[in-house]
């Protein structure tokens, strides 16, 4: 079967399980920080997880590859997206674990249904909006500033379409942390698990990633630092792991 190729998209290589994935370099195109959220957010066999705001599918086709049995559904509001999303899963054969829906995903648990998930992942737009240059590339711009979603709507979506215990995981910025600790608990999303991402041992943290239960009683566990680069400017050991599965 042969998948469709548009003009100026391309087909990369994630050098991880034989997955690729296909990509426009005009639109937006992953980040390290959906890479370390799929390693992060740990599916369990036989678990239905919910990926808000796949873009290109990114987080569920490398998840699938660290899972067995567990079925992704990726939400997605912009249809260029959805659709180079859906045409990756023909391309890696995983229309029987990943499923893209195209739609909003502050409507996602009306179209997926309430409570009947046990993983929910996101890696939302970072900025508030009227807080730094909107990028003019709309595709751009609803990545990275909260164009069509607030930090609040995922929240909500992911607190109603998870079963009680059921688990949250996100990747952001640490200057909203308290933003996000605030309204995770607004949307009894516990906060269980904090990792800090460090671009260098002696760099301030450019990223976290946070784990919340639904329900859960208090109890925060900060998890030790994940540095990115060593000072000779390669990966640490332990990010080579993440991206490649080397041992």
């Amino acid at each position: 079967m042969s998948v469709v190729i548009n003009d100026g998209e391309r087909i990369d290589d994630l050098e991880f399980k034989g997955l690729k994935i296909i990509q426009d370099p005009d639109a937006h195109c992953f980040g390290m920080d959906a890479v370390l959220l799929s390693h992060f957010a740990k599916a369990h066999p036989g678990e239905g997880v919910v990926d808000l705001g796949t873009g290109t599918g990114i987080i569920p086709i490398l998840m699938s590859g660290r899972s067995k049995d567990t079925v992704f559904y990726g939400v997605e509001i912009q249809p260029p997206m959805a659709d180079m999303a859906r045409r990756s899963i023909e391309l890696n054969a995983l229309e029987d674990r990943i499923q893209i829906i195209k739609g909003d995903l502050k409507k996602s648990p009306d179209i997926l249904g309430h409570g009947k998930y046990q993983l929910v992942t996101v890696n939302p737009p970072y900025k508030k909006l009227g807080t730094g240059i909107l990028n003019p590339n709309k595709a751009k711009a609803v990545a990275r500033h909260e164009v069509l979603c607030t930090l609040e709507d995922v929240l909500e979506a992911a607190s109603k379409l998870l079963v009680k215990g059921g688990r949250f995981c996100m990747v952001h910025r640490p200057n909203r942390l308290a933003d996000i600790m605030i309204e995770m608990k607004n949307h009894r999303l516990e906060p269980k698990r904090i990792r800090f991402v460090y671009p260098g041992l002696m760099k301030a943290p450019n990223m976290l990633l946070v784990e919340g239960q639904m329900g859960a009683r208090p109890h925060l566990t900060l998890l030790p630092p994940l540095i990115v680069f060593q000072d000779n400017g390669q990966f640490t050991e332990e990010l080579k792991e993440i991206y490649y599965g080397h041992h």
